[in-house]
């Protein structure tokens, strides 16, 4: 995974998914960006699963999204992902979202803050989530 091949989650719109206007609802962007998220760290060699295991987690603190155009029903979503930045305790993840074009649909950062699984609240980046996010 690189800058010139970046990851790139792939689904397609749910019926579910699509408002009385015929596209995406915008709420779920952020789960598109939820999933985007665990499969970047999953295919940079750290499944979430095993982040957990670390004793670690991730909390969504802040996110914005600019919309472009529309997705509908059955169409299929593609998002790059990428870091936008790796702080102490917190990163940001930058997405994309494309439709069957390569035309940018929808564009999104994210900042996520890690966080101990034992109730100790917002706790430096661990070493593997680190080196995940770095590529």
């Amino acid at each position: 995974m690189s800058a010139d091949d970046p990851y790139e989650y792939r689904a397609a719109v749910r019926y579910l998914e699509v408002d009385q206007q015929g596209v995406v609802f915008n709420m779920w962007y952020l789960a598109y960006f939820d999933e985007a998220m665990t499969g970047y760290l999953e295919d940079a060699g750290l499944p979430y699963a095993a982040l957990q295991a670390g004793g670690h987690d991730v909390q969504l603190v802040h996110t914005e999204l600019d919309w472009r155009g529309a997705l509908g029903w059955g169409d299929p979503i593609r998002i790059r992902v990428r870091p936008d930045g790796i702080g102490r305790t917190s990163f940001t993840l930058a997405f994309e979202v494309r439709g069957g074009s390569d035309d940018v649909l929808v564009t999104g950062r994210t900042v996520y803050v890690c966080i101990r699984l034992d109730g100790g609240g917002k706790t430096a980046i661990p070493d593997a989530l680190r080196a995940a996010l770095a590529g």
